[in-house]
């Protein structure tokens, strides 16, 4: 399947790599512009929606990074990257409670420093805000 971009027509796995250089360059809404049209050409690509949910958490869009994150997270419990950044997202919403079982899950499927890393800060900001104490965390 095909899409328009301006001047040519494209794949939507060019809009992929595109869009991929355009995050690593820091250009979320430019990605964005990428992605929408080639997620329409196709919508079941979760290669294509893990890249806008990374564009729209970069350009703090954050409810439409949630929403996305949390489509992949129930269509793929085990993708770990999916279940971080949706932690992550919440955590950037001061949701720490609703982050810290998303987080130490990838944390525990990972074994990634920076993801047990994001777990403690997690739980040292709940702490910190009165959420829970250290202790009930665990």
């Amino acid at each position: 399947m095909t899409f328009e971009m301006p001047g040519r027509v494209n794949h939507p796995a060019d809009a992929y790599h595109r869009a991929w250089e355009l995050l690593e360059d820091r250009s979320p809404r430019q990605a964005l512009e990428l992605l929408d049209p080639a997620i329409e050409a196709e919508p079941a690509s979760t290669s294509l929606r893990t890249l806008r949910a990374w564009a729209y958490f970069q350009s703090a869009q954050l409810g439409r990074a949630e929403s996305d994150l949390a489509s992949l997270v129930e269509e793929a419990p085990t993708d770990i990257w999916a279940r971080f950044a949706l932690g992550r997202v919440l955590e950037r919403q001061s949701r720490y409670a609703d982050a810290l079982p998303h987080m130490r899950l990838a944390a525990v499927m990972s074994g990634d420093p920076e993801h047990e890393a994001g777990v403690l800060r997690v739980e040292r900001r709940m702490a910190e805000s009165g959420g829970s104490s250290y202790d009930a965390l665990r």
